[in-house]
């Protein structure tokens, strides 16, 4: 039987699989050869036009879209794929993930609720990032799309555990809640804090000390001056690598803290939490598995594709007390489809989730803990031997500690300092991205601008960071009109 005139199923099955193949072998190729094209390059005026014209009311074919696809989208990606991309924290994905987002494609499983083996897998990932992070197994937890979300989910579990199931109802009326974060805490968590209607003024940045830790006396002081005044410490949030340098909290000190004014402790763990699979650096997170929640990203070190960010929290009832609801048309039955207790919409804000699940756990079952966890101790290795030629190179100058996975820096010139050295670096990495060579970013430090390598993707090698650092002073060299030092670079 022919399909319907109106379904948008292949009118010749063959025909779209050929087509099919085709999309698969070019992705492997994009993938495979990655090193053999720019890192990014900028869109032209005229194809970027191209993707601002009209809805299309006549569907062009499958093969058409698909050129168009090739033509206008793939050579002006982010480039995160690329070895020479060092700019902010972003996992480089593998083939397995590519592969695992067709496969969930195919199934189109929601997994708001209902019983069937995809959300049985999600809860399986659940656990094992427990067992990751040293949690109960029986915690509670949510893949979510980053871990934004996940901290905001973090932040409104911390508010219930505070004031009760009732606030889902009366609201915050007045409740004079406050939380703790250090000022190097990512912007999320202030977003966060205004999305919640707790408001920016309820978060409390707390300094940071020399290394870019929170300073605990000050965390403690400001605890006691807030009670003295009549506030209510709710929440204080650590961070397992801040996203300027890396710098983790001193986060066992903050349990006890938080054990000690009972108060719910949130960990930031967006790319750093990872690094919990790698032995050598585990002691650098010691407290986390001491925390009341933990949010954290796959798609950064564990390099599945994005969107994979991850929400646990240790006490199970804390999360469904903030967010499961009764509606007739969820009602839970003992047997079929709609049988279940707990579904993952009574944990978080959505009902409608796709399978992102099926990635972390094709990418944890393919590869296995322990080797993404040397891609992790790998990434901070070449980061230490990035940072010692900054070290050994007159022209740049190291500009924070290394205490992970990203290396801050800068070029200097004679005669320029402030804002003109500012500048200058500025549009030392805008021509990197514009050649193509590499893509590192900047950030402030000590109201200095620095370039900075995130080494993040598994594809990175010395190789490469030597080239982003001969770019670095080549272009430095040329903008200053300075010549190469004798056997330089």
């Amino acid at each position: 039987m022919p399909p319907p005139a109106d379904g948008l199923d292949p009118a010749d099955w063959a025909e779209f699989s050929a087509l099919a193949h085709r999309m698969l072998d070019d992705m492997i190729g994009y993938l495979r050869d990655a090193r053999d094209r720019p890192v990014w390059q900028p869109m032209p005026a005229e194809l970027r036009a191209e993707l601002r014209t009209p809805l299309p009311h006549a569907g062009e074919g499958a093969a058409a879209a698909y050129a168009d696809f090739t033509r206008l989208v793939v050579p002006y990606a982010t480039g995160n794929t690329h070895p020479g991309f060092m700019g902010w924290v972003h996992g480089g994905g593998t083939a397995v993930g590519m592969m695992a987002e067709l496969l969930a494609g195919a199934l189109n499983a929601n997994l708001g609720g209902r019983d069937h083996a995809p959300i049985e897998v999600e809860r399986q990932v659940l656990r094992w990032a427990a067992e990751m992070l040293g949690f109960p197994l029986d915690a509670s937890g949510l893949l979510v799309t980053g871990t934004s979300i996940a901290n905001m989910i973090g932040v409104l579990v911390a508010r219930t555990h505070a004031l009760g199931p009732a606030v889902r109802r009366t609201g915050l009326q007045g409740a004079p809640l406050v939380a703790y974060a250090a000022g190097s805490v990512h912007g999320c968590i202030p977003r966060a804090m205004e999305m919640c209607g707790l408001g920016l003024d309820a978060l409390h940045m707390v300094p940071t000390d020399a290394e870019g830790r929170m300073a605990l006396p000050a965390l403690a002081a400001a605890i006691a001056a807030d009670r003295a005044e009549g506030r209510a410490p709710f929440l204080v949030v650590g961070t397992a690598g801040t996203v300027d340098i890396g710098a983790i909290d001193d986060l066992a000190a903050i349990a006890a803290i938080a054990r000690r004014e009972g108060i719910w402790f949130h960990a930031d763990g967006a790319f750093g939490a990872l690094a919990m699979l790698a032995p050598a650096l585990r002691g650098k997170l010691a407290g986390i598995e001491q925390a009341d929640s933990v949010a954290f990203d796959f798609h950064k070190w564990a390099q599945v594709p994005y969107d994979a960010g991850c929400i646990l929290v240790r006490h199970a009832g804390a999360q469904a007390a903030t967010f499961a609801s009764e509606a007739a048309y969820l009602r839970r039955e003992t047997r079929g489809l709609a049988a279940g207790t707990l579904w993952p919409c009574d944990l978080g804000p959505d009902l409608s989730r796709g399978f992102r699940a099926l990635k972390v756990w094709l990418t944890l079952k393919a590869y296995g803990a322990d080797r993404i966890g040397a891609v992790v101790q790998e990434s901070c290795d070449l980061a230490n031997r990035l940072a010692a030629r900054v070290e050994a190179e007159p022209e740049l100058e190291r500009l924070a500690p290394v205490p992970l996975n990203i290396v801050c820096f800068r070029y200097r010139a004679p005669g320029l300092d402030g804002a003109a050295l500012d500048e200058l670096n500025r549009e030392i990495v805008a021509d990197l991205h514009e050649m193509g060579l590499a893509a590192p970013s900047t950030t402030v430090l000590g109201g200095r601008l620095a370039i900075r390598a995130a080494l993040v993707n598994h594809r990175i090698t010395d190789a490469d960071t030597n080239a982003m650092l001969d770019g670095v002073l080549a272009r430095g060299r040329a903008r200053t009109g300075r010549n190469a030092p004798a056997g330089g670079a």
